[in-house]
């Protein structure tokens, strides 16, 4: 089996995902799956993995907390009419269908809130909504209690303290990152080699080596936000206790 998957986030702040799951032959995508499989069995299936799958979550005031989907599994049988008015189903087909998904951040659902947060203060001239602002705030208020330090819910708090990827995939579902990018190398490659008419062993300098530059805010930054960060209640938001 292989997948791609994209999470998509709510008008509510809540995030969802869509997956395209298939059955692919001992070769892989290029070579069509055993006779015996069928849509419907790959629907148990994954209905089945979608119940039994949890993930332990962090340990907060001596009570463990675990993570499983939700009751909202919604399956369907991609076929060819739904994309492309019962033509062959193509590839370019289910990569529109995920870009469809994948183009819908953060900032689509709440409104202007597309980069990481410095200050909680920034908050007041952020266009959200009241309810993507409470998100952000708890995000920001549970990464200062050091059982949840780990998981930088601060440094994702613009992401309503989601922190996986938007994408993601099974190695074999298509290409690799690493292909895409030698292709990319290649093309600029002959795109310089065609202006310059220079010679053709010329190479493409390619610069991948970075250093550790530092986490977090400084000593002078953190002593700026401790003393401009509001107090609850005083955006002209509602507290709850």
């Amino acid at each position: 089996m292989s997948f791609a998957k994209v999470a998509e986030y709510q008008k509510r702040g809540a995030v969802h995902f869509h997956a395209v799951v298939r059955i692919d032959g001992p070769g892989g995508g290029d070579t069509p799956p055993p006779a015996w499989t069928t849509a419907e069995l790959l629907t148990d299936a994954i209905r089945a993995a979608a119940i039994a799958a949890r993930v332990d979550g962090p340990v907060v005031d001596g009570r463990a907390h675990t993570f499983a989907f939700g009751r909202q599994l919604d399956v369907r049988t991609v076929r060819s009419a739904d994309f492309d008015g019962g033509q062959e189903l193509t590839e370019r087909a289910v990569a529109a269908y995920i870009a469809k998904y994948a183009t819908k951040g953060a900032e689509t659902a709440t409104g202007a809130l597309d980069r990481p947060l410095k200050f909680l203060a920034e908050l007041a001239q952020l266009d959200i909504s009241d309810h993507a602002r409470r998100l952000v705030r708890t995000a920001w208020t549970l990464g200062t209690r050091k059982d949840l330090e780990h998981l930088r819910l601060r440094a994702w708090a613009h992401m309503l303290g989601f922190r996986g990827h938007f994408s993601t995939k099974s190695r074999r579902y298509s290409t690799t990152l690493g292909a895409l990018r030698d292709a990319r190398a290649e093309w600029r490659r002959a795109q310089a080699l065609a202006a310059t008419e220079s010679d053709r062993d010329a190479t493409t300098l390619v610069l991948a080596h970075w250093i550790y530059a530092g986490t977090g805010l400084t000593d002078a930054e953190a002593w700026l936000a401790e003393t401009l960060e509001p107090a609850p209640g005083t955006e002209g938001e509602p507290t709850h206790a």
